[in-house]
């Protein structure tokens, strides 16, 4: 995350005294891999104006950028949580039907869950990715990731984000993943102490599989569904990579596509936002990403096929038992990060 959230500053720095004077580029705040380039390039084709994409590889990252006020972002992906917090914040803009005419093609349901300050924009769970040719026993626990194999020593990756870490601990502990008291963190600190010798790196899956030095010896992740597909492109061997949620259930969670309300481009972002979100596109970036849709409309476009894969559409039993973020307090984000930092002593 370090080396990320470093060149994205340096990315940043350098675009700071140029862009500003260039109102035909927006610069867009994204994950990597996270949007179907074909869509943007229809943008630019129509409008003339082009997209920057800077990546950032873990909430944490993103979150700093946004909080910087020189950051020069005008729009960006950010969770459901982030969504409302920066908007009350003052850092996102309001979203209505009409800035954003697409919004009408979201059910109320996925549009409240942004807060006012973003739009739907893909949605899914957390899980775990393996290697078939490594991991050729289908993992169904997070015990098969917290606990893994002796084989899968240093061969696990898992993620620095001070949300995203704790999933699998707390859901093997039966607690809930927006847990602010220190007893329970505890617990979930002794489960990952427990793992961290069998872990090889706690950066983002999707960034440490291109590390020339350790990309190779990944089989197994903690990852976001839909992460399976990029990795197999990376790859370039089909089906290498699978995506499993385990049986005690997981995060649910909601992207959603937000304008800064500092952008000097505004207008012309809430109108790349409508675009993204059109039923057209938003159904073209779900099945390049193979990822759901929140959109009814693209839903409608989608192959049946698609709509009954597990891997992207979790059955309705796990999603029951699955959990929604909700704010933690500052008390338990310092604590969840002191323990994410603790964790490379017992590697």
């Amino acid at each position: 995350m370090r080396q990320g959230l470093a060149a994205t500053a340096l990315l940043l720095g350098l675009f700071s005294c140029t862009t500003l004077a260039r109102a035909e580029t927006l610069n867009l705040l994204i994950w990597e891999a996270y949007i179907d380039q074909a869509i943007l390039d229809a943008w630019t084709a129509s409008t003339g104006v082009k997209v920057r994409q800077i990546y950032f590889d873990s909430g944490d990252a993103r979150d700093e950028i946004l909080a910087d006020p020189n950051s020069n972002i005008d729009l960006t992906v950010v969770g459901e949580n982030g969504s409302a917090l920066f908007g009350k914040r003052g850092v996102l803009a309001p979203l209505t039907t009409g800035d954003v005419p697409s919004l009408k093609d979201y059910a109320t349901h996925w549009t409240s869950r942004c807060g006012g300050y973003g739009a739907p924009y893909l949605w899914g769970t957390m899980g775990i990715v393996y290697r078939s040719d490594k991991v050729t026993t289908t993992p169904t626990s997070w015990k098969d990731l917290m606990q893994p194999a002796p084989a899968l020593k240093k061969h696990i990756a898992m993620y620095d984000d001070h949300n995203e870490a704790f999933i699998a601990p707390l859901i093997l502990l039966g607690k809930s993943i927006n847990a602010n008291d220190s007893d329970t963190l505890k617990q979930a600190f002794e489960l990952m102490k427990g793992q961290a010798p069998s872990v090889l790196t706690y950066t983002y899956v999707i960034t440490s599989i291109d590390n020339p030095d350790y990309g190779r010896d990944i089989y197994m992740a903690l990852a976001y569904s839909g992460d399976q597909k990029v990795l197999n492109e990376k790859a370039g061997t089909p089906d290498l990579w699978r995506y499993s949620v385990p049986q005690e259930g997981t995060l649910s969670w909601l992207d959603c596509l937000a304008v800064t309300a500092a952008s000097p481009r505004k207008a012309q972002a809430m109108k790349l936002v409508d675009h993204i979100l059109s039923a057209k596109s938003a159904a073209l970036n779900a099945q390049t990403l193979g990822m759901p849709t929140a959109s009814t409309a693209a839903l409608a476009l989608l192959p049946e096929a698609m709509k009954n894969d597990p891997a992207i559409y979790t059955p309705a039993d796990i999603m029951e038992r699955s959990q929604y973020q909700t704010e933690l307090s500052v008390s338990s984000i310092q604590t969840r990060r002191r323990i994410i930092s603790a964790m490379a002593n017992f590697q």
